[in-house]
Parts: C-alpha cells; sequence; structure tokens
C-alpha cells in the first residue's frame, strides 16, 4: 500500500513538471528558431498615433541571448544613436551628444525612442528563458494557425518588466504569433501581433509584429523586417562598448 501511494505522490509531482519543461522547450525553439545562433537584420519601425505617423530605420544584431545590438540609420535627428545589450548590462550611445549612458534597470519600462516598445522589448534585458516559469494553458486558433497558449510568470527574484506573458506560438512551424504582456496586478498592458509569415533567412517567420497599448486608443507600433541573416559569424568584440561610437 505505502509503495503505491509513494508511486500515486511521485506521478503527481512529476506531471506537471514534465509539462513546464515541455512548455520551456516550445517557446526554447520559437526563440532560436527567430534568433538563431546569430542574427543581422534591417527594418523599419513605424509609430502610429491618432494625429501623425513616425518612420525610422534600424539594423539590428544578435548572437545568442546575451548579445544585441541596435543602431538608428533613420530619421537624420536619430541617425547613430546605439543600444547595446550584454547579458543584463544595457548601453545607449547618444552621438548628439557624445554619451555612451550605461541604461538601469528601472529604464527598461519605458518607451523605446517613443514607440509601443519598451526598451526590454527591443533589447531583451529579461530572458523568456531563464527568468520565467512556462506554462500550458490550452490550444487557440491565430489567424487559422493551431497554436500552444503558454503562460510566463516570472521567477520570484528575476528583474523584468512584466508581472505575466502570455503567447501563442504555432504548433508547427514554432513561430510567435501573438503575445500579451501585463503589470504585476495582471491589468493588459501591451498586445502584440505577428503577420504576413514569409521566407526569412532561409526560415519561415513573421516579417510584421504590431504591438498596440490597451489603454491609448489609435495608438501602435508596426515593426517590419526589410532583410534578415542567420548564422554569420559575429565575434564577441563587435558587442562592446569600443564599438558602439563606430558601427555602421
Amino acid at each position: 500500500m505505502k509503495k503505491i501511494f509513494f508511486l500515486f505522490f511521485f506521478h503527481l509531482l512529476i506531471i506537471p513538471f514534465a509539462f513546464a519543461q515541455e512548455a520551456k522547450d516550445v517557446v526554447k525553439k520559437a526563440d532560436e528558431k527567430a534568433k538563431g545562433k546569430t542574427s543581422a537584420a534591417t527594418i523599419t519601425i513605424q509609430t502610429i498615433r491618432p494625429g501623425w505617423t513616425r518612420e525610422m530605420s534600424v539594423k539590428g544584431w544578435t548572437k545568442g541571448n546575451d548579445l544585441t545590438l541596435i543602431l538608428v540609420l533613420a530619421p537624420a535627428k536619430e541617425k547613430g544613436v546605439v543600444y547595446l545589450k550584454r547579458k543584463k548590462e544595457v548601453w545607449n550611445w547618444i552621438p548628439s551628444i557624445e554619451r555612451n549612458i550605461k541604461m538601469p534597470p528601472s529604464m527598461m519600462s519605458q518607451s523605446w525612442m517613443g514607440t509601443d516598445f519598451t526598451n526590454d522589448d527591443l533589447v531583451k534585458e529579461a530572458s523568456i528563458l531563464e527568468d520565467y516559469n512556462h506554462s500550458f494553458l490550452a490550444e487557440v486558433t491565430i489567424d487559422a494557425r493551431t497554436c500552444y497558449k503558454i503562460q510566463l510568470l516570472p521567477k520570484p527574484k528575476a528583474a523584468v518588466v512584466w508581472g505575466k506573458v502570455i503567447m501563442a506560438i504555432d504548433k508547427k512551424d514554432f513561430m510567435m504569433l501573438h503575445v500579451e504582456y501585463y503589470d504585476e496586478d495582471g491589468v493588459l498592458i501591451n498586445t502584440m501581433h505577428c503577420t504576413d509569415i514569409k521566407m526569412l533567412g532561409g526560415r519561415l517567420l513573421p516579417a510584421r509584429m504590431e504591438m498596440v497599448p490597451a489603454n491609448k486608443k489609435g495608438n501602435k507600433t508596426v515593426l517590419l523586417y526589410n532583410s534578415l541573416v542567420f548564422d554569420t559569424p559575429l565575434d564577441d568584440s563587435f558587442f562592446n562598448t569600443q564599438n558602439i561610437t563606430k558601427v555602421k
């Protein structure tokens, strides 16, 4: 009888753990597909407001989950602005004042250059793999694609922007198609929807990401991938504070 009870108790413990691992694996596959070992992209970002629209062009490079560099190409006023992430540290180079500013964690939740993306969204200070616990919620359909609906809750000591993140990831091609971002009180803040699925860098991925704030009617930011190249060798030294003023 004791053996049966032990096996039953062990079953109760191991099943939720197995599903948590599975949910994390799905998120990992989607994350790795979108990033590769390295990536280099040219991107157009449109900030849309009820009375005006602003367009920005950027280049972005990544290496794994720890290294990211973003260079603003246009408009002329912001040309040359650079954001650099190395592990948990983020710097911002502002050429107009020739200053390299190390960004404190408190700034990660703020708007990135007036868009509806946060600084954290763009440079990913928080790791969606290491800073959150993952669990399956349901199966959902997004734009006729069957998706895993996965909840991400921050680990107790993780320094993250969001109190909860809910993702819909395509079950067949492991593409992140829909993401909801909540604050610590469980209030929906932003929703990102990904469309225009096409071959980018030899992989099937969404070329359009639309971020919509929940409480600002008529506001949204659209991110459009113009080009994307994966797995080109990039040395770690490319992602350093010495290079931040020289990158083109």
